[in-house]
């Protein structure tokens, strides 16, 4: 496969839319203790040669030559028993198991309060990002059987600030096939706006809109500023339905070599959630917990059309990267290596070459491009670009591809049992 990979597709936003317990313990205590209380007050109330019971004694009455229980007065009570001590373990469990609630309730309180102010957390990061979030309906045409029939496409986008001035991201596959004048934007406070100017570019399906006027902000994050597992915040607009807020977590990273649909996204590095993304969804942004925009949701993976808990955002370092390319020069500059590598190479056949699970195989060097001036060979395996452990072909496409020109990069190859070091310098893909 050479670095200009056939790459893979996303679906529209309305199909495969881009879019034994401490408690027990502290009970048998209780108990325990009012079986020895109980036993205690009849020991001290019997005189010699009247003794306590001990273990082993005869049970319940005592022998007729024991001296008589008299009340407190002196007066005696005859043939009356002590208060069985069943009796007394039922009272005291009784009170235990009370007991027991009332500690499970003290608990359930003091664990209400953390979810309360995480959910507190969560209405304060939407009314603090949604007057930055805005809606997009884009009228597209679309010719069948030599007939044109138009249809509307719903997805959203976020203000951020690129080279100096405010700018809307979103996916590029929302508004491609659509005039200028047909594309709509509201406002979280009802405006209606329409884009003055439209960047997109298919290999990543990240797009930038300029509108006039004042809009608020969203704070930009970094991708690693979230992990495996971190709370999520999604924005958009499902189904049409502008401004829906949804939460989750973060799933996974580095998804790739995803089929999403009939269009090329060759550039790809989601990261998965499972934070409730529709149809609509596409283009608005994904959150962390302070409020800052770390990906952009994209596509998801589904059955029946809705969300299935399996969702697909591109980080924010990658959409930035290439919204700043955008702006600046009206492409995505990609960069260049000029290697073609192995597709067929994987995991399997990396242990057994290099001993490790990564790499990307080089099945041929271009003369005079940056990988020839490395000197790079035929049969060489990248094992890291720029620090990164390469996974496969993919993975170091992507990263040569997004990585500034004339930029002077850090590469460690394996040949013929060793590894070495080497430096390349990105040149332009023409």
């Amino acid at each position: 496969m050479s670095e200009s990979l056939a790459g893979r597709h996303y679906v529209r936003s309305f199909r495969l839319s881009c879019c034994g317990s401490l408690s027990c313990l502290s009970a048998s205590l209780v108990i325990l203790s009012c079986c020895s209380v109980a036993t205690d007050a009849i020991a001290q109330a019997a005189t010699p040669p009247y003794q306590s019971r001990r273990i082993g004694d005869p049970p319940w009455p005592p022998s007729s030559n024991a001296p008589p229980l008299r009340q407190a007065n002196g007066e005696s009570v005859g043939d009356a028993q002590p208060i069985p001590i069943e009796s007394t373990n039922r009272q005291s469990s009784d009170l235990s198991a009370d007991s027991r609630r009332s500690e499970l309730y003290d608990q359930v309180d003091a664990d209400f309060e953390y979810v309360d102010r995480l959910g507190g957390l969560v209405k304060r990061v939407a009314r603090l990002v949604k007057p930055s979030v805005i809606h997009i309906e884009a009228r597209k045409v679309e010719k069948k059987q030599g007939r044109s029939e138009a249809y509307d496409e719903a997805g959203a986008g976020v203000v951020v600030e690129i080279a100096g001035s405010s700018w809307i991201l979103t996916n590029r596959h929302v508004i491609a096939g659509a005039e200028l004048s047909e594309i709509a934007i509201r406002t979280d406070d009802g405006r209606k706006l329409r884009p003055s100017k439209v960047i997109a570019d298919a290999s990543t399906d990240v797009a930038v809109m300029k509108v006039e006027g004042v809009l608020p902000l969203a704070r930009i994050g970094r991708s690693n500023s979230v992990d495996i597992g971190d709370f999520v915040i999604a924005i958009g607009s499902p189904f049409g339905l502008s401004h829906s807020v949804t939460f989750g977590i973060l799933s996974a990273r580095g998804r790739r070599d995803l089929t999403l649909g009939s269009e090329r996204i060759e550039l790809q590095d989601f990261f998965q959630t499972d934070a409730a993304i529709n149809p609509g969804n596409s283009g608005g942004p994904l959150l962390n917990m302070r409020g800052e925009v770390v990906a952009i949701n994209t596509a998801i993976a589904s059955n029946g059309g809705g969300s299935e808990g399996i969702g697909f955002a591109i980080p924010i370092d990658m959409v930035m990267r290439v919204a700043e390319e955008l702006v600046r020069h009206g492409k995505l500059r990609r960069g260049y290596l000029g290697v073609t590598l192995d597709p067929d190479f994987q995991t399997a056949d990396s242990l057994r070459t290099t001993g490790s699970p990564f790499g990307a195989l080089v099945k041929d060097v271009r003369a005079g491009s940056p990988a020839h001036e490395a000197r790079l060979q035929r049969g060489d395996v990248i094992l890291e670009f720029d620090g990164a452990s390469i996974e496969n072909d993919d993975h170091l496409v992507t990263l040569a591809g997004l990585t500034m020109i004339n930029r002077e990069v850090p590469v460690v190859i394996y040949r013929a049992g060793k590894k070495y070091r080497t430096t390349m310098k990105i040149a332009p893909l023409n």
